[in-house]
């Protein structure tokens, strides 16, 4: 006697015992080809089974002999899974999470003639001849890539065999997570694992400008061809587990249940960088001012235990969001160390001081994937009426970091769009009102041993003249890198992740 389950495109439809095997309802039962109910089924021992009435989902099936074959091999395709230790069942899970690994797709969502005109117009001046590339990159959606990080409070063994199977590699050097988590045992959870599925995490948009100068440019990949003979320097080792593809390929998303916890998040990977830079450790008091919808959040869980992680989001239906996404990375075990906050982020500043060790300010930004395809004129008109704002919103947002992070503490500013407006305007204006915060290098840390998956690009002030971005080799010291407002990770054909802006403030002593 063996117990089958059952499953037709997510709903568990009956639990039948089995005896022997399955054949074709008997030649003289009369089958209703109207029907879309299945109510018994003929074995080999004669005997006919009741089995529990379910639909089949708009899908007419006749159990005659001619069609009885056909209809068992469609049936094989959905999870079936002989007793209750589910070994049978995983397998078949597996390979359907295999073959929905796809490329991200064949058709192309048309650009909003506005904002196209007006990224023309901007990012030719700022970028250079890299705006071409960068450009067609943009309006191209199926050729972006995506990463999946992996959840350390999963399991996820069985994912990774996949991702590697499929030709998927790890971003980052990796420590051994299972110590890590022993080590700290708060962060240990035994919450059952979660399938289904799961949105990119797109970032929000708010916007403001103000004008500034050419922003000259040196890239990574031009230094790295520079200095051929150096071995590039090595990322150190870390908890946070993420896998890229060199093609774009999309791993099947999972759903948010409640009480379940999922066991990967898809994303661009350039969003991780902020993280890494913003280098947390365990114990530390962490401050996600513009957390929404999450994924940075998660990433910092995946790297450290600290003490205290706040994540802020004011609106409150983004705060739902945030809220929903913590609840499918982290365990209950942790509600301790995390909270969301609703507070105002341009006052946070005012009103905890000094309170952090560590503050991360991914702020609200004209998204470059996103508003370049805007739904309609009208919508992108819109949105070039608030780009022209959100440079405002950007420096008080960063004023209020600054303030709240303590004396040698550690303030990472990050945007996902391009414009140098929001972007090395917004640093420079800040640090002008703070003469006890200096800007750290990012380049040697970040930009040259993640320089295989991103084109990146260094940002010096806006007084220093260099020449435009190129991504041909330039002849010069480690030195000259020294000193910049931040690194901008650029889309390039087959390196297509960002557009990612990244700039790490320290407060001094």
């Amino acid at each position: 006697m063996e117990l089958y389950f059952v499953k037709l495109w997510g709903t568990n439809l009956m639990n039948v015992p089995i005896k022997g095997h399955l054949f074709p309802p008997h030649p003289q039962k009369n089958v209703n080809e109207n029907d879309h109910l299945v109510n018994s089924w003929h074995f080999e021992n004669s005997t006919v089974l009741p089995v529990r009435r379910f639909y089949i989902m708009r899908r007419k099936i006749c159990l005659e002999p001619r069609t009885a074959r056909t209809f068992l091999r469609w049936l094989s395709w959905f999870a079936c899974r002989p007793g209750p230790d589910g070994s049978s069942w995983q397998n078949k899970q597996q390979r359907s999470l295999k073959n929905k690994i796809r490329n991200t797709g064949k058709s192309r969502r048309q650009p909003c003639p506005a904002v196209l005109d007006h990224f023309d117009q901007q990012y030719s001046e700022e970028l250079g001849d890299l705006w071409a590339s960068a450009r067609a990159v943009l309006l191209d959606p199926p050729s972006w890539q995506y990463g999946v990080m992996l959840n350390r409070f999963s399991s996820v063994t069985d994912i990774t065999q996949i991702l590697r199977s499929q030709g998927f590699s790890s971003l980052l050097p990796q420590t051994d997570v299972s110590e890590l988590l022993h080590n700290n045992d708060s962060a240990v959870s035994n919450s059952p694992r979660q399938e289904g599925k799961d949105t990119l995490s797109p970032h929000f948009s708010k916007c403001p400008p103000e004008d500034v100068g050419l922003l000259p440019y040196t890239t990574s990949h031009a230094f790295s061809q520079a200095h051929q003979s150096e071995s590039p320097p090595k990322f150190p080792p870390s908890s946070l587990q993420c896998y890229v593809h060199p093609h774009p390929l999309r791993f099947p998303s999972q759903a948010h249940r409640p009480g379940q916890l999922k066991q990967y998040y898809l994303l661009n990977a350039a969003s991780l960088l902020p993280v890494l830079a913003l280098q947390v450790r365990d114990g530390d008091k962490v401050l996600d001012l513009c957390s929404a919808p999450g994924g940075k959040a998660v990433a910092i869980m995946q790297s450290a235990t600290p003490a205290l992680l706040c994540c802020n989001e004011p609106d409150p239906h983004r705060r739902d969001w945030l809220a929903k996404t913590l609840e499918s990375f982290l365990p209950p075990s942790l509600c301790s160390r995390v909270m969301v906050s609703a507070q105002d982020g341009r006052f946070v500043g005012q009103s905890e001081a000094g309170f952090y060790d560590k503050v991360l300010v991914d702020a609200p930004c004209s998204n470059d994937r996103s508003w370049l395809h805007s739904s309609d004129k009208l919508r992108g008109q819109q949105r070039l009426e608030d780009r022209a704002r959100l440079p405002e919103l950007q420096t008080q947002l960063l004023r209020s970091a600054i303030s709240a992070v303590r004396p040698g503490g550690v303030v990472v500013y990050s945007t996902c769009t391009l414009s140098s407006l929001e972007n090395c305007a917004v640093v420079e204006a800040v640090l002008k009102e703070f003469p006890d915060a200096e800007v750290e290098n990012l380049w040697e840390e970040i930009a040259l041993p993640l320089s295989k998956y991103f084109a990146v690009i260094s940002l010096p002030g806006q007084k220093q003249t260099e020449p435009k971005p190129s991504l041909h080799p330039l002849i010069g010291s480690a030195s000259t890198f020294h000193h910049k407002l931040g690194i901008l990770v650029v889309p390039q054909p087959g390196r297509t992740w960002g557009p990612m802006f990244l700039s790490r403030i320290r407060k001094k002593r």
